[in-house]
């Protein structure tokens, strides 16, 4: 082997591997940086499953973690996914063997992210992540390179292209949640089991990432303030886009005197905003920084080619012997960051009841905002055929997350109202 040619190992042989054995079947030589890649090991789940790649004949192991140990493997690529397990224990192999690592692993990274970082300085090998955020799209160079000189504030955007799809699809069909997962599920753009996306969990390992870049941070999934879009109904959809917004899952970081907050939930977002105008799989982010202000990207965020191509810039980086660490700052020098305390925490809200149709309900429920201090920006009443009782929709003005959930506590307990309140946020955007 010549010292510019390197010689990689893929585990996991699913869309994204698939796609990247194609692309440098077909571009052994696509690095900037000159010399030639070659796959010399792979290793998967099913050796004999049908793939778009013939796998015949490459090197097969049956164990990630000997493909990442093995002599003739000069960087691992991980891209089989999950937290913990063979994914986990295969990278730590790489890493101890002085090797790097390429994954697109959002779990990985985002629950063991600084303790992997501090493998890799320790090993003084590098450990890249581009395809874990926003596919193709690259979010994490651009705030861990290109942004470097300035100070970031905040990043807020819709990382899940699967929900984004589900969304703008109930929204455009008129159709149900359930029905439009159906279809997602049959177009492949949902999993068997969806909870990873309609959760949110997919959108929480994302920007768990992005904050810990973004802030240099030691990334903590366990303090993301985590909720899906399993519960937006189509009534929300239509009440919200009446009132000027369009209901996206937006992931949202950002830094204050109060610490960091990291947050994923279906928000409402201005019809005239550009993430709103994000339809069906795409993804969209905003970064905003203290010197630059703010920009906006937007692409592919999933997929064989785009993830691919993402994968690949990553195993070119290596071969410059570029070097940076993992997280902005040595592994050693990383701060934790928490849950921002609600109490700190101000919000416009969006406030959706059903309620008996009998006189004083209203009057009731605005008295009990008032009196927890909750002041009402805008009102709509609008009768609703598939639905049992009156339809109800608030927005706030800003009020402490505190002060308004107890204040939402209380209204559920009024007997003319059916059902548990909906409440949602607006989009600070």
């Amino acid at each position: 082997m010549s010292s510019q040619d390197w010689r990689i190992g893929v585990a996991g042989l699913g869309t994204v591997g698939s796609g990247l054995l194609t692309f440098l079947g077909e571009n052994p030589g696509f690095a900037p940086a000159g010399g030639k890649v070659s796959v010399t090991g792979v290793t998967a789940r099913s050796r004999t499953r049908p793939r778009p790649y013939d796998i015949s004949n490459l090197p097969w192991f049956d164990d990630p973690v000997a493909l990442a140990s093995a002599p003739d493997v000069d960087l691992f690529v991980e891209l089989i996914g999950g937290s913990d397990g063979p994914a986990k224990a295969a990278v730590e192999a790489a890493l101890k063997a002085g090797k790097p690592v390429v994954t697109a692993n959002k779990a990985l990274i985002a629950e063991h992210g600084a303790e992997l970082a501090a493998l890799a300085e320790a090993h003084g090998v590098p450990l890249l992540f581009e395809a874990a955020v926003m596919g193709g799209t690259p979010a994490v160079k651009v705030v861990r390179e290109a942004l470097v000189g300035d100070e970031l504030l905040s990043i807020s955007g819709i990382l899940n292209g699967t929900c984004n799809f589900i969304l703008s699809e109930m929204e455009s069909g008129g159709r149900a949640f359930a029905e439009v997962l159906a279809e997602a599920q049959r177009l492949g753009y949902a999993e068997a089991d969806p909870t990873m996306d309609v959760g949110g969990f997919d959108a929480a390992h994302k920007i768990t990432i992005l904050a810990a870049l973004a802030f240099s941070c030691a990334p903590n999934f366990a303090a993301c303030e985590v909720e899906g879009i399993d519960q937006v109904e189509l009534l929300d959809i239509r009440m919200a886009k009446d009132l000027g917004y369009r209901i996206k899952l937006i992931a949202s970081a950002d830094r204050s005197e109060a610490g960091v907050g990291v947050r994923v939930h279906p928000s409402l977002v201005p019809l005239d905003h550009p993430l709103a105008q994000a339809g069906g799989a795409l993804n969209a982010l905003f970064i905003e920084g203290r010197r630059l202000g703010r920009i906006f990207i937007q692409g592919a965020g999933a997929g064989a080619g785009p993830t691919a191509a993402a994968v690949a810039a990553d195993i070119a980086d290596v071969m410059t012997a570029a070097r940076r660490p993992v997280f902005q700052r040595p592994a050693g020098e990383l701060t934790a960051f928490a849950a921002v305390d609600r109490s700190r925490s101000e919000v416009r809200a969006y406030l959706r009841l059903l309620v008996k149709d009998e006189p004083g309900v209203i009057a009731a429920v605005s008295e009990t905002l008032a009196e927890a201090g909750v002041s009402i920006e805008s009102f709509l009443q609008k009768p609703a055929a598939e639905t049992e009782g009156v339809p109800i929709v608030l927005t706030t003005h800003q009020v402490s997350e505190a002060v308004l959930s107890e204040a939402v506590t209380q209204i559920a307990r009024h007997p003319a109202v059916l059902q548990a309140p909906r409440l949602m946020r607006i989009a600070r955007i």
